[in-house]
């Protein structure tokens, strides 16, 4: 393949060796080989069609990309860092299996276009993906919320035991971060589908372009309205690891929680042999490794939206050397987002709720006393005061070790004789999260709505 630099034309020294590798992106940016071959068709099928090349070369042209990406889906192109990147590599190689007339697909087009429309399609054409795992992942927990409407656990603030809550409630809290989650992945599509292909270097071109032809191939809805704009836009792919980073956060909140379930401190989940590990010393371990593994890559995907944020921060238009920082980080996050959100499926899908030891956290400590509290204030009593009441009892509970469904009613009624024997009822732990039914609430019926609407939501 030839290797002479295709700019170098005004240039009298050659760099050296070391710094070409330093300059060169192909190790990384041949991963969109396939949209810069898609993106040449559709340029070339362009300037056929407005006449600004003879459809001779056209088709000689169209024929020679043609063959260089069934060589590239069977393994046989080899790229080179002489030809920087993955552009001029395709190129050098179709210069090399059809001759000069190869030079003629750069008509009327810069590299700066050029990579800018290639990194929109490559996000184009994973951003479904992502929506596709989200969704898996969505009807998941619905699934599991589901066989678990009735499954008591305690619900927690600042890690302390707060009020009982229904597990199908605590995992359709997850179903609703996914829903946003899914829905900033949408809005994200809309500006990864504007093409900025015919922005050229920076200012457009002189030669009779069509724009809205090449976007018609190519897929996309718009194109860049300014050219300036065109080359130096990278919001798409600050929107992509903004998008990516919340979700990485949700994922690692749920593993966080996860890493605690299984612990022999809570035993509230079993989490399947196929997604934990053991230990090398210590024959009786069970590691939740894989929870870990999603928690830790978070803080991957959080680097890599600082790290375009900070790249982008001081750049004039137009385009600029320090665009190539743009990919990295945006290709790892994409490595590792989709994986995250399959294993993370698979795990929570064949994690077992334990649910007696759950239900027995709820009825060993005080999470019900805010249920009497509500009582004594559906007994006339401001609930300020109710509030202290309860305390009182709570503290007394603590010094005698009593919780307070074990209190006699004599014991209760020196509180407030405003109770009855009737507060037995309320004090249990499936009671109180059965009575929640206001809108949003773990209300059992309320559960059982947030499913209904998550289904209708998912097209189940």
């Amino acid at each position: 393949m030839s290797t002479k630099k295709l700019w170098g034309g005004r240039f009298q020294e050659q760099a050296a060796e070391w710094v070409d590798q330093f300059g060169a992106s192909i190790s990384f940016d041949q991963l969109m080989a396939d949209e810069d071959i898609e993106g040449s068709l559709a340029h070339v099928k362009m300037l056929g069609h407005t006449k600004i090349l003879p459809m001779a070369d056209v088709d000689q042209i169209v024929a020679g990309l043609n063959g260089l990406r069934d060589d590239l889906h069977a393994g046989k192109l080899h790229f080179t860092v002489e030809n920087e990147d993955i552009h001029m590599n395709i190129e050098a190689l179709l210069t090399d299996r059809i001759g000069p007339v190869a030079g003629k697909l750069h008509t009327a087009r810069s590299r700066n276009d050029q990579v800018a429309t290639d990194f929109h399609l490559y996000l184009k054409n994973r951003l479904p993906q992502v929506i596709d795992e989200i969704t898996t992942l969505q009807k998941t927990l619905v699934a599991m919320a589901e066989k678990n409407i009735e499954t008591i656990m305690p619900g927690y603030t600042h890690l302390q035991h707060a009020q009982p809550i229904s597990y199908g409630h605590y995992l359709m809290a997850y179903y609703q971060m996914l829903k946003r989650d899914k829905e900033r992945f949408e809005f994200n599509m809309k500006h990864t589908d504007i093409l900025p292909l015919g922005a050229a270097a920076l200012a457009g071109t002189t030669f009779p372009i069509d724009r809205e032809y090449t976007a018609k191939e190519l897929g996309f809805g718009q194109v860049y309205p300014n050219s300036l704009d065109a080359v130096s836009d990278r919001d798409f792919a600050l929107e992509f690891l903004s998008n990516s980073s919340i979700l990485m956060m949700h994922l690692s909140r749920f593993c966080e929680e996860i890493s605690m379930w299984v612990s022999h401190e809570f035993k509230y989940l079993e989490l399947s042999d196929a997604y934990t590990t053991g230990s090398s010393i210590m024959p009786q371990k069970k590691n939740p490794d894989m929870a870990e593994l999603i928690r830790g890559k978070s803080g991957r995907v959080y680097g890599h939206l600082i790290g375009l944020l900070s790249t982008m921060k001081s750049l004039p238009l137009a385009y600029n050397k320090d665009l190539q920082e743009d990919k990295e980080g945006t290709f790892d996050t994409v490595k590792t987002l989709l994986p995250s959100l399959k294993v993370f499926n698979g795990m929570l899908k064949t994690a077992k709720p334990n649910v007696e030891r759950m239900k027995q956290a709820t009825e060993n400590d005080f999470s019900n006393a805010t249920e009497l509290a509500d009582y004594l204030a559906t007994k006339g009593i401001p609930f300020r005061e109710a509030h202290g009441i309860v305390g009182k009892l709570v503290l007394k509970g603590i010094e005698t070790h009593q919780n307070l469904q074990d209190m006699s009613l004599e014991e209760l009624q020196a509180a407030s004789p405003k109770i009855e024997e009737d507060v037995y009822h309320d004090l249990k732990s499936e009671v109180a999260v059965e009575r929640r039914h206001s809108l949003g609430g773990t209300g059992f019926d309320q559960v059982r709505l947030q499913i209904k609407n998550a289904k209708q939501e998912l097209g189940e």
